[in-house]
């Protein structure tokens, strides 16, 4: 059975306008449906594991509408956004429920040998619970 937490991998610059509330929105141009939770991978160069994301909804529509729903709390420009989902006719927004700061960052080893960051996404195979004790959530 697949768990409802995956890992994605964020650029640190986005990482920051989610901790502070400014960016309420991950953007992608595909993602599953029934995630719960999101391990967030800081990208070079931090290199870590560095929240955990509950997720609230995902709106999967076309680009105009995502942005005209979500512009409010993007979190990026308009002309970056155009640029991501360019040639493609669905996105998707990730809504946030809550973000949580892992106190100390931790490599994605910690949640087991075979753990790479991901190009798009990856599901975890522990348990939710199991996560969070790893993690010292």
């Amino acid at each position: 059975m697949r768990t409802k937490t995956i890992i994605l991998s964020i650029h640190p610059k986005h990482i920051e306008k989610i901790l502070s509330g400014e960016k309420l929105y991950e953007y992608r141009k595909r993602i599953p449906l029934n995630i719960r939770y999101i391990v967030v991978y800081a990208t070079t160069p931090i290199k870590m594991i560095v929240a955990v994301i509950e997720v609230e909804s995902i709106i999967k529509d076309t680009p105009e509408v995502i942005w005209s729903k979500t512009k409010k709390y993007a979190g990026i420009s308009k002309e970056f956004f155009v640029k991501y989902f360019t040639n493609h006719q669905n996105s998707y927004a990730i809504k946030f429920k809550s973000v949580l700061r892992l106190k100390t960052p931790k490599p994605l080893m910690s949640l087991g040998n075979n753990i790479c960051a991901p190009q798009s996404y990856t599901y975890l195979k522990k348990t939710d619970e199991e996560l969070f004790d790893k993690l010292d959530l």
